[in-house]
């Protein structure tokens, strides 16, 4: 394994450097569609319609490669502030059945603006029977750290990642939302064994804590378990497997520093109670979207985790052993821009979303 230095807080740290940042292979880049702005997250109907988020707050159709000109009617307000907006989009795992779709979003409220989570069906090019799931409580006026990624996992239940919105505290109190990862059944509904479910005061909903701002969310084919990465502060990007009750411990530990002093943040890299990442990035790579690949298209790519680069616009293909990760390579350096999203499609092929002015939905096909 080879190592490099870097300076944090003050401090010369060794960080673990794993493979190639080669970008290999030379991948095909298939442009489905642009004109997005700001896309944020995807979902791919069994019709073969895309479904698309736009971050000002509209929610699109990508039909048989081209945009439709309107966006989807019967979303609820949304408050597009910073960061905030219209961000992730899941089908229920029993779609074809029930045919609801959940979509998170900031949305105002008393105190401020926080993430919200609905879901509805889709009749034509309208959202009806909107029901609203979950509130993040308590609101605020910052612009930053929404989290907003959505997954469902293999007994049904869906699972939220929230930012701790700016303000680092609340990512270590029980009694608010903020700086957690909440686990619902797909109705809203608390679940019994939520991990802090009888204790007195606590947000009933949290089903871990101690998060900066988590974009990225997916479920481990192989063993069922949910996988998140969040931001960290100009350093410390995490890659989390999320249990029950477990503190992650955001702002306590940290391998990120300050911005612009580079001073450090808390109370070191360890401390008794708290988890430590399962990987980690110095400097920070900025991650958003993250897709479990389990198909056949690329050689050699089974098994490999990816994750978008917002920071350095590439794509991390991250090998795996189990739950440890052994090699990392660095793709598509400045061929795309800021990766928002990725997920793996029902062709088994990988598809980007971009996150720009003029956002583009990509595939990537290898090389003939």
């Amino acid at each position: 394994m080879r190592f490099k230095a870097w300076l944090i807080g003050g401090m010369l740290v060794l960080c673990p450097v794993f493979g190639s940042f080669a970008d290999e292979p030379r991948l095909q880049i298939q442009v489905i569609t642009q004109g997005l702005e700001h896309p944020w997250g995807m979902a791919f109907l069994p019709d073969g319609r895309i479904l698309v988020t736009e971050r000002p707050g509209r929610l699109r159709v990508i039909e048989q490669g081209r945009l439709l000109p309107e966006p989807v009617k019967g979303l609820p307000r949304i408050a597009v502030l910073g960061q905030g907006g219209l961000l992730d989009v899941v089908l229920h795992p029993d779609y074809e059945k029930n045919g609801w779709i959940y979509f998170s979003y900031a949305a105002s409220g008393t105190g401020g603006v926080g993430t919200e989570v609905a879901r509805a069906r889709l009749e034509g090019m309208k959202l009806v029977q909107l029901e609203r799931l979950f509130r993040l409580e308590p609101k605020t006026n910052a612009g930053q750290h929404f989290g907003s990624r959505l997954v469902f996992d293999r007994a049904g239940y869906l699972y939220i990642t929230l930012g701790d919105r700016g303000d680092r505290p609340r990512a270590q109190r029980l009694n608010d939302h903020a700086g957690s990862v909440i686990r619902l059944h797909d109705d809203g509904r608390i679940p019994a064994d939520n991990p802090f479910l009888n204790q007195r005061r606590a947000q009933k909903e949290i089903f871990s804590y101690g998060h900066r701002n988590p974009q990225g969310m997916a479920l481990n084919p192989q063993t069922g378990l949910v996988w998140i990465h969040e931001h960290g502060p100009q350093g410390g990007d995490e890659i989390n497997i999320i249990q029950a009750g477990a503190n992650y411990g955001w702002p306590v530990i940290t391998y990120g520093v300050n911005y612009g002093s580079g001073t450090p943040i808390g109370e070191g890299t360890e401390k008794k109670g708290m988890e430590q990442p399962l990987y980690y990035w110095v400097p920070s790579i900025a991650p958003s979207g993250m897709a479990f690949y389990n198909g056949d298209r690329y050689p050699g790519w089974k098994g490999n985790l990816f994750v978008g680069s917002l920071k350095f616009r590439l794509l991390v293909r991250l090998e795996l052993e189990g739950d440890r990760v052994v090699k990392e390579h660095r793709l598509l350096k400045d061929r795309l821009g800021r990766i928002r999203d990725v997920r793996v499609g029902p062709d088994d092929y990988l598809y980007l979303l971009t996150d720009e002015d003029n956002g583009k939905l990509v595939r990537l096909v290898p090389p003939e």
